[in-house]
């Protein structure tokens, strides 16, 4: 990973710098880099959006952005810097002659063109051609795309396409945000740093290992994009099966872009297709009813604004995955995720493999399984729960679950903890291209999730009702209990 010291300047241009994207995310990571004073002193920030205003006005926009955003109070100074890296340019992303403006803002002997397409992928056509036109771009230049890139293989790669035609692979920085968070990369250094974990990180001492990502919300205003998606390819797709492969992979020769990607895709290629012929027992699907979150009554899916009442779009999917290789073979991967559950919670479970043998039966009939809980948020840290003696002198030893807590924010009080937006949007503008994923892992966990999405298509499969506020349809508990297993709860 890059560590702090001097990058070169660069020019980064948002294009839809005036959308939700650069309003709750960019602008809120790049004042947090700010003051961080991670940010080159030469680097500017500059807006491009079609509406028609200034760079005084755009300033205003950000300011309040960032008053309406940032849990942190605004501070002067810092913000007398940052304001001072902004300018806007109006430009209709769709007419490619407009892009020419760039050329009068753009120091490309000084600074290094970083484009981030914080708009939706129907643009990023024009937008390549447009920079094209301009005559703008050198081998240097770099471009930051969003998720979702496409909602198949098929449209995924036209994507891939359009922007090849354009950039070469070694400038395109693919973001998924889950990425740049702390505790996913400290799964590199607790498998592959750690010898209590790297010699048990195998079919022989673990049992199965859960991945949780559960939402609150619903919707949220998003009905018309999230219906023609759902949750398996808004979801699971990308933060999940990212998450997955970071647990999975082998270790790679050093921490190289091309050598983790490399070891990802291995993972990628190797998870067993889930198809009509299998697909009712290795998934589950849901779509959340009315119900109360906290206390309070929240309408079901259907009853949403704008809902189209016949929709059978799901809102929570469970799966069970194998892996076929060496390293995992016979150990179930549990992954689930949904809108509207009991609470906001984003984990791995690593169940070990209880012990043969109990001679604490006082304690336990049978001896409960060790377990690493990594918390991915909304508390970022690493639990381990063993079993230890209950101080005291009585007859018998008695044993108590207990958790060594390893949590970052206690072992590291003078570290800050940066989001995962803060990590990439400075890895794109050092570039450092580790964290950012390649085509060919895109497009394989493409060609998975299409093979479970049309085994659902050929079933007409409808997705089971859950009342929002509790943990998803009753099937995803059968999922695991066929197994003998159970959800951490």
């Amino acid at each position: 990973m890059t560590d702090k010291k001097t990058f070169e300047p660069c020019d980064l241009v948002i294009y839809g710098a005036l959308g939700d994207l650069s309003k709750r995310k960019l602008i809120i990571s790049l004042y947090r880099l700010e003051k961080a004073s991670f940010i080159e002193p030469d680097t500017r920030i500059i807006g491009v959006d079609r509406h028609d205003m200034g760079t005084p006005e755009f300033i205003e926009t950000a300011c309040k952005s960032l008053q309406a955003f940032l849990t942190d109070d605004l501070e002067d100074i810092v913000w007398e810097r940052f304001s001072a890296r902004l300018s806007y340019l109006k430009i209709d992303l769709t007419q490619a002659d407009q892009y020419r403006q760039l050329n009068t803002v753009i120091d490309q002997k000084s600074r290094i063109m970083v484009n981030y397409f914080a708009v939706s992928p129907f643009l990023f056509k024009s937008i390549c051609q447009g920079l094209s036109a301009s005559g703008i771009l050198t081998e240097n230049s770099r471009m930051v795309m969003e998720k979702p890139i496409g909602h198949d293989l098929k449209s995924s790669r036209e994507i891939n396409n359009e922007v090849a035609s354009v950039f070469s692979e070694k400038q395109v920085y693919r973001i998924d945000h889950y990425l740049g968070k702390e505790t996913v990369l400290n799964l590199l250094a607790l498998r592959f740093a750690n010898s209590i974990f790297t010699t048990n990180w195998n079919h022989n001492t673990i049992d199965h290992i859960q991945i949780t990502v559960a939402e609150e919300v619903g919707i949220e205003g998003r009905w018309d994009y999230f219906d023609k998606t759902g949750q398996l390819r808004d979801m699971l797709q990308n933060h999940l099966l990212q998450i997955l492969t970071f647990i999975a992979m082998e270790p790679p020769a050093n921490l190289e872009a091309e050598n983790i990607h490399s070891e990802k895709i291995k993972v990628l290629k190797a998870l067993r297709p889930i198809t009509a012929s299998n697909v009712e027992e290795k998934t589950v699907r849901g779509q959340y009813t009315a119900g109360y979150i906290k206390g309070c009554a929240v309408p079901g899916y259907l009853e949403e604004a704008g809902a189209n009442t016949e929709s059978t779009t799901e809102s929570f999917v469970a799966l069970r995955v194998d892996i076929d290789n060496w390293r995992w073979a016979g150990v179930p991967f549990y992954l689930r995720t949904g809108k509207r559950l009991t609470g906001k919670r984003t984990e791995i479970v690593v169940y070990f493999k209880q012990l043969p043998h109990n001679i604490f039966k006082d304690s336990f009939r049978e001896l409960p399984p060790n377990k690493l809980i990594i918390h991915l948020q909304p508390n970022e840290g690493v639990e381990i729960e063993i079993l230890n003696k209950i101080p005291g002198i009585d007859e018998h030893i008695k044993l108590k679950k207990t958790k060594l807590d390893l949590s970052f924010s206690d072992a590291f009080k003078k570290n800050r903890i940066f989001g995962g937006y803060e990590k990439l949007v400075l890895e794109a503008m050092r570039g450092n291209p580790t964290l950012f994923l390649s085509r060919e892992e895109t497009e394989q966990a493409w060609t998975w999730i299409d093979s479970i999405q049309n085994a659902w298509n050929h079933y007409k499969d409808t997705p089971k009702p859950y009342p929002a506020g509790t943990w998803g349809p009753v099937a995803s508990v059968a999922l695991l209990a066929r197994d003998g297993r159970a959800w951490e709860e």
